[in-house]
């Protein structure tokens, strides 16, 4: 507990003394020394407010990073039905023609490898060690990508480029950019089918829906079914 040379005040701490030092005593009253400490006192409080500024400027950063993080894992917010959140569970009544089918497996092959499926396009099965990224194709990616897309969750839309209408593309689109985490990602791809029984067929693992015509709320309602709810590691 510092005592003041010049008054004999005590203090708890040297912090209140230097200030008690610059408060209450004249500078030429100090010695060098103490004049120097109210000095170095008065340099740390004008850096005051600077370091709160900083301390602001990271929290804005982080916050910011913490909103890319974000989105970069679960998605952006297009305009329109295709960027709203999903429900827990699509409309029955949309629902009814969705097909389910046996698995096929899920074991891992190396890239390259030729693989038959029993469904076409797959539901399930063998496939690559890579998996198909989030996004609108206009060429049909490997299809042992996409069988471990779908087993990470995604839903694989598939559409004859020959049926595909303008209105269709653009919502389809929207889907794409609004779904892009790795565990609830949508695909849009041509379908690899040469002449495909359905315009739009909509795949998650082991189940599948055809569309004659792109209907924008059959769409939300599948991928409120089965988005994310991949076996690999469910996350809705």
């Amino acid at each position: 507990m510092p005592d003041c040379t010049y008054c004999g005040e005590s203090f708890d701490g040297e912090a209140e003394y230097v200030e008690h030092l610059r408060d209450q005593h004249d500078e030429d009253e100090l010695s060098r020394v103490d004049r120097r400490r109210v000095k170095q006192q008065e340099g740390n409080d004008k850096t005051d407010l600077p370091l709160a500024a900083i301390a602001i400027g990271v929290a804005i950063v982080a916050a910011l990073g913490a909103m890319v993080y974000f989105f970069a894992l679960g998605g952006s917010s297009a305009d329109g039905i295709e960027g709203e959140p999903l429900p827990d569970s699509g409309d029955e009544s949309l629902l009814t023609d969705v097909e389910s089918f046996p698995s096929e497996g899920n074991q891992h092959v190396s890239a390259g490898t030729d693989i038959e499926y029993e469904t076409m396009p797959p539901v399930s099965g063998p496939h690559y060690q890579s998996a198909a990224s989030a996004g609108f194709y206009t060429e049909t990616p490997p299809l042992g990508e996409l069988v471990h897309s779908l087993e990470h969750g995604a839903v694989v839309i598939y559409y004859d480029p020959a049926q595909m209408t303008d209105d269709a593309e653009e919502s389809l689109r929207k889907f794409a950019e609004t779904h892009i985490g790795p565990w609830r990602s949508v695909i849009v791809a041509p379908n690899p089918n040469a002449d495909p029984d359905a315009a739009y067929v909509l795949t998650a693992w082991r189940n599948k829906l055809e569309m004659d015509s792109s209907d924008v709320e059959t769409v939300r309602a599948f991928l409120a079914e089965f988005l994310g709810r991949g076996p690999e590691n469910p996350v809705r």
